[in-house]
């Protein structure tokens, strides 16, 4: 037996205002940019996931006010631009941007099934962070942001099948956000081809989640919290499933997740740079350097760029120590740098592939940072490698783009 998915009565924007009640992911910006974002949107969804943008300035974004202004604003967005449909339905979400097209199932996942581990993570959450989301479910009585989980491709090629088929009909949402990315949408309420969905999902065995590790810890976390309080046990109960779209894993792509670095540890450029000859092979360039293969790094040190390539590649079946992250760390971020811990270490910044090349020269150049480090992206099936055998990946290892919006589609308990 696989994993369970279930359709669901999404609460969604009318169709006309899809493209204006969408919203990045509340956990992407901080809350000035929100701030920023909705002005002069009040259908906004940010105004769900981000209360705080709508109370004054000196707010703590994580007081009870804030959490009960999620829950009125979410009350008003239902009654003033959002429908909920009559059945239970699934919906096929697909994006377009940053040079691919991915396209996923949107349903209901397990959270009984994400405590047993069929539903596989592979970072560390934060305990003030699952205190935030859960404060705000709690409050809300709803998922309102989906989590971004993958399925390999090879378990079954019949949700792909069914969905490249709905996708030829016309979408019930269509738009191209601010950033570029187009985002579609399809219904999908027969009765016959949700049973296959969920026939074809119960031969998978297994999820991975790609991003949104806060919110599917949180959602286990209410689960679990309701489950205890409840007078008896109703495992069919909505709290005890939350919002995911689901991707073949072969649709999606993970950005390089980039390094910077405030100082050379006590060292001037080229004693730094004999340092790192222990490990790499060290090559200036006259071009920016973007690794076009594992094990390669490109390295940006007082306007000047460099391409270093490993000497001595891990032989190792550790799934962890492969890692391209893992790699930087162990041979320069630790033993040259002295940065032994990246999760706390105030010296060290990453920055998402996102931004570029460009981005990284500019914390250089800027004096804020001594140097750059520019990685080739973590797989797909390396992510799912670490998962299978339980391990956590390094902090800042993976940057998926395109993002899912939030507000497309909620569900509520």
């Amino acid at each position: 037996m696989g994993v369970t998915v279930r359709p669901f009565k999404a609460v969604r924007p009318q169709p006309e205002l899809a493209s204006v009640v969408a919203a990045l992911p509340y956990d992407v910006m901080n809350t000035e940019e929100a701030r920023e974002m909705a002005a002069g949107n009040e259908f906004s969804f940010l105004r769900v996931d981000k209360a705080e943008i709508d109370l004054p300035p000196e707010t703590d974004p994580y007081s009870p006010e804030v959490y009960a202004k999620a829950k009125e604003n979410l009350s008003w967005l239902i009654e003033k631009a959002m429908l909920q449909d009559e059945q239970p339905n699934f919906y096929v979400y697909r994006l377009t941007g940053y040079g691919q097209k991915q396209t996923g199932l949107a349903a209901c996942v397990s959270s009984e099934e994400y405590e047993r581990g069929l539903i596989k993570r592979h970072e560390f959450t934060r305990p003030d962070k699952e205190r935030d989301r859960v404060n705000h479910v709690e409050a809300t009585e709803a998922h309102t942001g989906p989590i971004f989980l993958a399925y390999r491709s090879d378990d079954s090629k019949k949700p792909a099948e069914i969905m490249a088929e709905k996708v030829k009909e016309e979408p019930t949402y269509d738009f191209t956000a601010e950033d570029g990315v187009r985002h579609e949408m399809w219904v999908i309420s027969c009765a016959e081809t949700q049973s296959a969905l969920i026939s074809a999902f119960a031969q998978i065995p297994a999820l991975y989640i790609a991003d949104g590790h806060h919110r599917n810890a949180t959602a286990a976390i209410v689960a679990k919290k309701r489950n205890e309080a409840a007078s008896s046990a109703n495992p069919d109960a909505e709290h005890n499933f939350y919002l995911a779209v689901i991707f073949p894993h072969t649709e999606l792509a993970i950005l390089d997740y980039n390094r910077v670095v405030t100082d050379l540890n006590g060292m001037d450029n080229d004693a730094f740079l004999t340092a790192l000859e222990a490990d790499w092979q060290i090559e200036k360039t006259s071009a920016p350097v973007k690794p076009e293969r594992k094990y390669v790094v490109g390295m940006y040190l007082k306007n000047s760029w460099y391409r270093l390539t490993l000497k001595n590649p891990p032989d190792s079946a550790d799934a962890i120590s492969n890692l391209d992250c893992s790699v930087l760390q162990n041979t320069l971020l630790s033993p040259v740098l002295g940065i032994i811990d990246p999760r706390a270490d105030k010296r060290i910044d990453f920055v998402g592939g996102i931004r570029g090349l460009e981005g990284l020269e500019k914390r250089v150049d800027s004096g804020e940072m001594a140097v750059a480090f520019a990685l080739f992206p973590t797989s797909m099936e390396e992510l799912m490698a670490v998962a299978d055998a339980n391990q956590i990946m390094p902090p800042k290892s993976t940057w998926f783009e395109p993002k899912l919006r939030s507000g497309l589609l909620v569900h509520l308990f």
